[in-house]
């Protein structure tokens, strides 16, 4: 019997479900939990919310889950939300949106969705989308997504995505992506990505990224790449990666290969068996391969050469004259 009844009360809740479903839009004005509204709704709590083709307005979020389409305006006095929405977005608190928000949400406190969110929206705590950011996104604490950010992302503390990144990020202490970035990332203390970064990042203390780092950055103590970087790089205290291509800063630096002009007050190094091809300006160079090009310092030393060493201590492991003082030089 108890099997039955339950039976019984689904039939029934279906066939609730879909005479309301089946109902005509009201026009104009409506008030109360009418499901489909062309026009004004007036309404405490939405549950099994059809359309809106105007203006809903919500005293409390909807029941779950979120069902319906606001297309107009969606107002929270002080929380409102839809499975879509797609216009404009306010509340007093936040919005909510279990799909997709789209056009221009406005949350005190905080704007969301559980997929994407596209347009411009601002979120006093924060916006967040569990699919993708596109447009212009600001929270005050801070801005997220599962998925990709597209354009410009601020977050008073951090933002970040789990997916790539195109565009402007910029986080008061964070900026990042579990992907690649092509744009610019700006971290007040750290900017870095799980993948590549073509473009620009800069962290106050440390920039990085997993992959390749193309373009400019800059890191306030720290710098790094799992692969190369490429192009303009400069730290405070110390910038390394498998291969170096460019023009690099730092108070030491060091990699397998490095291709370019390294300016290391401090140390410069290359691994063994690497190679390094450019000039080099620093107090030791400590090439454990081949060098060709200029290195200038206190101490100079690698096992094969094809170029000039100038400095107060000169070696070249693998050569007729292995020790000079203030120049050797080879044309291995």
């Amino acid at each position: 019997m108890r099997y039955i009844a339950i039976a019984a009360a689904a039939a029934i809740a279906t066939s609730a479900l879909q005479a309301q479903d089946s109902l005509p839009p009201r026009p104009i004005l409506s008030i109360g939990n009418y499901p489909s509204v062309n026009g004004l709704r007036l309404n405490f709590r939405d549950d099994n919310l059809g359309r809106v083709n105007g203006v809903n307005v919500t005293i409390w979020s909807p029941y779950d889950p979120a069902t319906g389409t606001v297309k107009g305006l969606a107002l929270g006095l002080p929380v409102t939300g839809a499975a879509e929405i797609d216009g404009v977005a306010a509340g007093v608190l936040g919005i909510e949106a279990s799909e997709n928000l789209r056009g221009i949400a406005l949350g005190p406190i905080g704007a969301g969705a559980g997929h994407d969110v596209s347009g411009i929206a601002f979120g006093g705590v924060g916006v967040g989308a569990g699919g993708s950011l596109h447009g212009i996104m600001i929270g005050g604490v801070g801005a997220g997504a599962g998925g990709d950010l597209n354009g410009i992302m601020i977050g008073g503390v951090g933002t970040g995505g789990g997916g790539n990144a195109t565009g402007l990020l910029a986080g008061g202490v964070g900026a990042g992506v579990g992907g690649d970035l092509h744009g610019i990332a700006l971290g007040g203390v750290g900017a870095g990505v799980g993948g590549s970064i073509h473009g620009i990042v800069i962290g106050g203390v440390g920039a990085g990224a997993g992959g390749d780092l193309v373009g400019l950055a800059i890191g306030g103590l720290g710098l790094g790449a799992g692969g190369t970087i490429r192009g303009i790089a400069i730290a405070g205290l110390g910038l390394g990666a498998p291969r170096l291509a460019g023009g690099f800063a730092a108070l030491a630096a060091g990699a397998q290969d490095a291709r370019g002009v390294i300016l290391a007050p401090a140390f410069f190094k290359i691994e063994r068996d690497g190679s390094f091809g450019g000039v080099s300006v620093s107090t030791v160079n400590y090439i454990r391969g081949s060098q060709t090009g200029l290195t200038i310092g206190l101490v100079n030393y690698t096992r094969t050469l094809k170029g000039i060493q100038l400095g107060l201590i000169n070696i070249v492991s693998e050569s007729s004259h292995p020790f000079l003082p203030i120049i050797n030089w080879g044309s291995n």
